[in-house]
């Protein structure tokens, strides 16, 4: 998407617009009234100033948490028509400090660690419903099958199904609305609660209030969505939408504070409040509609942590995984291993913790920590806008203080659960790190050499014909962003490494992920003709690496235009097709025993070379053809082993 369209596309409101936002953006928020207020009453007894307390904290919350931050000022700061905090990150990492990458890091880590827990908890408060009508019926096994069967379908993509979700959910805003407006009935008093008074003597006067803050946050969970989807959504679309879903929510809450302010001094017991205000003549009708609100929430959550990692892996902060692009939609893929990873956790949760009430305590920290991490990044972003700076200190501020308070409330529920999401979120993190860093030293050590100096050498070498051809076309991929300098292993591999390879025509292969989504751009140096090129793709870190294909197409474009001759040497190739065979020779390093590294150099890289082990192999990466690629291995020295020689005797 180029800067101008992306700019149409985000002021523009569509109805198709805003059914793809209500079906996508909002589930995660949308289902947060079948948990929210339940974690704050869970058998604990009812009382007037904790109900209109929690309903004024969770009308404010979303005032300043999703309104203000999230509507109002996060989805200005798309990247090329991108959100989502890698995005931003992007955006923001060329004109501030290095140390950004790993607040980046933090805030993806806990964002994939809300991906594990967000479908048990929003499955589970759906499907508990039943026990209203069943009292003890065992809700684990039909969530575990609800998630799995969801996991299952992700292989298939939502190109079809997903024409049903704005709908679906259309449904769903608009039944929660209903039914809290028939709970409150003429009782409009509880809007009295939107009065900040109620919040604060709640937070003061109550014993144990603050830590409530807690169960209430989870009201604002999924406003990272709002911002992670806008590419597929537009800006106005949410913000539009928004209003709509906004009122909807108010009116569930407060229904169910209605409710509530009617049952003082009782126990809320293990139904959420949710639930009590469903009348029984529909109660089926609402159990299945809030499951299916669920699992779309669910669906919306793991295609955001898809095109997370997928954004990781582009700005090398997370193993290269096989991305699978199942349907047409653009933007849509599908990560095996992560899917398969998710379901994993998402299935141990629910072993784990059993009941949706148990699970609030892990979703809000990471919920929580994911905020601070992009609050950090929005002060980045506002610095290069040129931000007034006390206006910033004042915005950032705010939402620091908000946030920097939920996180206290959340960490005294370490020991109820949330261990698990700090727990996942450093696991995730030292992933992160590992792998950037290992690049990073790699990187530093990698030695590169002139072009110029090895040019003749290539040419007499290509002409050689005592020397057996190796290949027509040889072709390598290399990390070099420039045709004046070349990797010493590429060159060593041609002339060094066994028998010099000898070929008709050397290519050399630059890709070049941008901070942009969308975008296929390549420029050709011809350095010799008929010898030796320089190709380099600009791809957006959105689009599927397929350099064979792209590379091909290269081809052919420069023999239309007469850059590369088709005669002499290559004149028996040509007669199977226009430019003769095709070698692509990667080159692949390993950890060399004559190392001695520090003991925590040595753990990253270890731990890199494993985490390498395990993700896909280079030529899947970029899409090449098996039966056309060789790889070759060279030893990596980081710290060459020097100790005093051998004696002779």
């Amino acid at each position: 998407m180029s800067g101008q369209n992306s700019l149409d596309f985000h002021k523009k409101i569509t109805l198709a617009g805003s059914l793809i936002a209500i079906g996508i953006v909002f589930g995660d928020i949308g289902t947060s009234p079948l948990y929210t207020l339940n974690a704050v009453f869970h058998n604990k007894m009812i009382t007037e100033a904790i109900a209109l307390g929690s309903l004024s904290c969770i009308f404010w919350t979303l005032v300043f948490q999703t309104t203000i931050k999230y509507v109002l000022i996060t989805l200005q700061a798309d990247n090329k028509g991108e959100g989502g905090i890698f995005s931003l990150y992007a955006l923001v990492r060329r004109f501030s400090g290095k140390w950004l990458v790993f607040i980046a890091m933090a805030g993806g880590a806990f964002l994939m660690a809300d991906g594990i827990i967000t479908p048990p908890i929003s499955v589970s408060s759906a499907v508990e419903g039943v026990q209203a009508v069943v009292p003890g019926f065992n809700t684990v096994p039909v969530i575990i099958g609800i998630l799995v069967l969801l996991f299952i379908f992700q292989q298939f993509g939502t190109d079809k199904i997903g024409k049903v979700f704005g709908p679906a959910m259309i449904i769903w805003f608009g039944f929660i609305g209903t039914i809290g407006m028939m709970a409150i009935g003429d009782n409009w008093e509880v809007f009295r609660a939107l009065n900040p008074y109620y919040a604060y003597q709640m937070l003061v006067n109550e014993p144990k209030g603050f830590w409530l803050l807690g169960s209430i946050f989870l009201c604002t969970t999924g406003a990272e969505a709002l911002y992670s989807d806008m590419g597929h959504c537009g800006r106005n679309n949410i913000r539009f939408t928004w209003i709509f879903i906004k009122v909807a929510l108010i009116l569930c809450y407060a229904g169910q504070t209605t409710w509530l302010l009617n049952h003082v001094g009782e126990e809320v017991g293990s139904l959420s409040p949710f639930y009590h205000i469903v009348p029984k003549s529909i109660f089926w009708v609402a159990l299945c509609i809030a499951t299916l609100a669920t699992i779309i929430a669910s669906q919306a959550l793991i295609s955001g942590c898809f095109t997370l990692i997928n954004e990781a892996i582009r700005l090398n902060i997370w193993p290269k995984h096989m991305v699978l692009f199942p349907s047409n939609v653009k933007g849509q893929l599908y990560i095996p291993a992560i899917n398969w990873f998710l379901m994993c956790g998402c299935v141990g949760m629910v072993l784990y913790f059993k009941e949706s009430t148990k699970m609030e305590a892990a979703f809000g920290l990471s919920v929580t920590l994911t905020m601070l991490m992009s609050t950090i990044l929005i002060n980045a972003y506002l610095r290069i806008k040129r931000v007034p700076f006390i206006l910033n200190i004042l915005i950032t501020g705010i939402f620091l203080a908000i946030e920097l308070s939920f996180l206290a409330a959340n960490l005294q529920k370490v020991k109820e659960g949330g261990w698990i999401t700090l727990l996942l979120g450093f696991s995730l993190f030292t992933v992160m790190y590992i792998w950037w860093r290992g690049r990073k030293i790699k990187s530093d050590i990698q030695s590169f050499v002139k072009f110029s100096d090895y040019l003749p050498l290539l040419t007499k070498l290509s002409t050689d014909e005592k020397l057996p051809k190796y290949a027509t076309n040889l072709v390598y991929l290399t990390t070099s962003d420039s045709e004046k300098r070349i990797e010493k292993t590429v060159m060593d591999s041609i002339l060094k490494f066994g028998l010099p390879k000898r070929a008709d025509i050397y290519w050399f292969v630059h890709v070049n992920i941008l901070d942009e989504p969308y975008a296929q751009k390549y420029s050709v140096e011809t350095i010799i003709r008929n010898d030796v090129y320089y190709v380099q793709f600009d791809l957006g870190f959105r689009e599927d690496p397929r350099i064979g294909y792209y590379f091909k197409q290269v081809v052919n474009d420069m023999i239309e235009n007469h850059e590369v001759d088709v005669e002499d040497s290559l004149e028996q190739a040509y007669q199977q097709n226009k430019i003769g065979d095709f070698k692509f020779m990667i080159m692949d390093s390993f950890l060399s025993y004559d190392n001695r590294m520090p003991f925590w150099k040595n753990f990253v890289m270890k731990g890199y070379y494993n985490l390498r082990y395990l993700s896909v192999k280079d030529f899947i990466n970029f899409g090449l053809d098996k039966s056309h690629i060789e790889t070759e291995k060279y030893p990596l020295v980081v710290v060459p082993f020097a100790e005093n020689k051998l004696e002779r005797k």
